[in-house]
């Protein structure tokens, strides 16, 4: 950008990130107006560490500075999105063009995706959503709604307080869904977000195909920084999947139908193999000088006595003999372990975190430590 500094429209570009439309006349005024003046030589930069989150921070490549490029979609990848989703959704591939031209990149959305609450440790994790304030509001929350959600619970065998639990963590209870624009972010992503833009991009198409089933007014959706909607949080694609309609009105509104919402949360688990009854977590202990055993993803494929033989055992002596696996958590007081289920690998399809699996049953049990009361 040295080669620019004496240009008026250089000043420009710099102090704001152009879109496709303005990238073409902005290139040929700064060709007009620069003199070229030998960058200096990049001095190579080391990778940053990458934290143990359900996101990675994006480490960008170096790239020459004589030619920096210009980040956001290239008309090929707009080309074959405009198809592919055409075909999806059945929209004319003009209208979805127009939807397009519409949709804004925002750097907002690329700051949140990159410092996920994830990457923190447990210790200070926990106290994001385990703290007196969410757990009071959680039990008047289920007291408040207590048939609906047990009638879900009775249907589903998702405890209701999961379900509540979940709710707390993603949305408040309800108070904080989301003010950006769904495909705003879904475009910044998808286009501007190279380690995970092929996700993203796929549910901005599924976006389009919701708003088309569901007779949304595209435009105006809002959720989360990651284009989640709705009290639930879900994603476009979890929306077209797992939505249910829980008040029998004929529609799926995760945005105002409280019944619809506890449906479909119940059934997002259902549907990733809930096992009814059966628990999350069970606290366990590490025998004196057993080996760091880190298992290399959720799913619970180990026997207890596979874990035993590593040196883990459950504090619960009469704890499930079901396939397990091991989390190791740093917590305030130390290295916290825990023996957890084929109900924790469900949990982690809503987000893909142990952290946020645990936050969930932490607050959920707490949640169920206060019955709610009796109408």
């Amino acid at each position: 950008m040295r080669m620019l500094k004496s240009c008026a429209v250089h000043r420009l570009f710099a102090m704001r990130r152009p879109n496709r439309f303005t990238t073409f006349f902005l290139l040929i005024a700064l060709a007009a107006c620069s003199q070229p003046v030998k960058p200096p030589t990049p001095e190579p930069v080391a990778p940053a560490p990458v934290p143990a989150a359900a996101t990675p921070v994006v480490t960008p490549a170096a790239t020459p500075a004589e030619s920096p490029p210009l980040p956001g979609p290239t008309p090929e990848k707009l080309a074959a999105f405009v198809a592919d989703t055409a075909k999806l959704s059945g929209r004319d591939p003009a209208e979805i063009r127009d939807w397009l031209a519409q949709a804004r990149y925002q750097q907002s959305v690329i700051n949140a995706i990159t410092r996920p609450a994830e990457s923190k440790p447990w210790k200070d994790y926990r106290p994001i959503f385990i703290i007196p304030t969410r757990i009071a509001q959680g039990r008047a929350f289920f007291a408040e709604h207590r048939d609906e959600l047990l009638k879900v619970q009775a249907a589903t065998g998702v405890p209701a307080e999961i379900v509540v639990a979940i709710i707390g963590v993603e949305t408040s209870y309800g108070r904080v869904t989301g003010n950006y624009r769904v495909l705003d972010a879904l475009y910044t992503l998808g286009f501007y977000f190279p380690r995970r833009e092929e996700f993203f991009r796929s549910e901005l198409s599924q976006l389009f195909t919701l708003a088309a089933e569901e007779k949304f007014e595209l435009g105006a959706l809002k959720g989360s920084y990651a284009g989640a909607m709705g009290w639930g949080q879900f994603m476009p694609s979890s929306y077209r999947g797992y939505a249910k309609d829980g008040d029998g009105d004929g529609r799926r509104d995760l945005f105002n139908s409280l019944p619809d919402v506890f449906a479909s949360v119940a059934n997002y688990f259902v549907g990733y193999g809930w096992q009814a009854g059966q628990p999350v977590f069970v606290e366990a202990q590490a025998d004196p000088g057993a080996a760091a055993f880190v298992p290399d993803d959720f799913k619970a494929k180990y026997s207890l006595a596979d874990l035993a033989a590593r040196g883990y055992r459950p504090l619960d002596a009469s704890a499930p003999d079901l396939p397990a696996t091991l989390l190791t958590l740093d917590g305030a007081a130390g290295p916290e372990v825990w023996i957890g289920y084929p109900n924790f690998y469900v949990l982690t399809r809503y987000n893909r975190s142990p952290l946020y699996a645990m936050a969930v049953f932490q607050l959920a049990r707490e949640i169920a430590a206060a019955p709610p009361a009796q109408p």
